[in-house]
């Protein structure tokens, strides 16, 4: 596995799923991490998980939909572990339904936990990653942002799809700086997809037949490894781009 010993990295949304899955892999790796979430005692058993393999974790109560709990989430991060070398923008919240049926404000929640927050989370970060050298940061996407038939789905990909475009520019920006910026695109066991799969059993069987390996991603070993890798120097030329980790199931070219 890549070495992240005297790395730290910040990743929101840790309580659960990938964001949880991503700490224990980084930490694995020997990075220190802050995991931050909504509800305290999530971020703290995920703290408290990492501890007992040995590593270093700093738990923060943080909704990424809230410009004040951004900055304060980086700067503890910073005071208490000594800067940052790695984000995580995973947290989001998740508008769907038809065009018909999204409110405002299930949009406005998605916009703002998604791109408004990942601009200012990369935005605060960069600084501290110039003081370190460098960093890698890493946004999330959906492969429901290229689905031919976008039926219930509009809202949610248009919120994911401006978060790519932010990669890009960000990896366009800020590369001269040593900053390299990464869209991952994930299939992963977490708390969001089995919601999903227990609430559309038809589409859900459907859709696992398009997975070339048939599986979905497991959250630790296949996904957090992967963004482990992705934040080492074999893959220090990468930059810009959208990373499926999606079992071969969603075509971005």
């Amino acid at each position: 596995m890549t070495d992240l010993t005297g790395k730290v990295a910040l990743i929101t949304g840790a309580g659960q799923g990938i964001g949880q899955g991503t700490a224990l892999a980084m930490a694995a790796a020997g990075a220190a991490v802050a995991v931050s979430g909504r509800t305290p005692e999530k971020v703290e058993e995920t703290a408290r998980l990492v501890r007992e393999r040995g590593g270093t974790a700093l738990p923060l109560a943080c909704n990424v939909k809230a410009a004040d709990d951004l900055a304060a989430a980086v700067g503890r991060t910073v005071a208490e572990l000594g800067g940052i070398d790695i984000l995580v923008n995973n947290a989001q919240e998740v508008p769907l339904g038809k065009l018909d049926d999204v409110t405002d404000e299930a949009f406005l929640a998605g916009f703002e936990s998604g791109p408004l927050a990942t601009l200012r989370l990369m935005k605060l970060a960069r600084p501290h990653m110039v003081a370190r050298g460098g960093g890698t940061i890493l946004n999330f996407c959906s492969s429901a942002g290229i689905r031919w038939d976008m039926t219930g789905y509009g809202a949610y990909a248009a919120v994911k799809q401006a978060i790519r475009s932010l990669t890009r520019a960000a990896a366009a920006e800020w590369g001269g700086e040593n900053i390299r910026v990464l869209t991952i695109a994930p299939h992963a066991e977490s708390p969001g997809l089995k919601w999903w799969i227990e609430n559309n059993p038809e589409e859900a069987a459907a859709f696992f037949r398009t997975i070339p390996l048939g599986r979905v991603g497991g959250l630790e070993t296949d996904i957090g490894r992967a963004l482990v890798a992705l934040c080492g120097p074999d893959l220090g030329y990468l930059t810009g781009a959208t990373i499926p980790l999606d079992g071969g199931q969603a075509n971005f070219d």
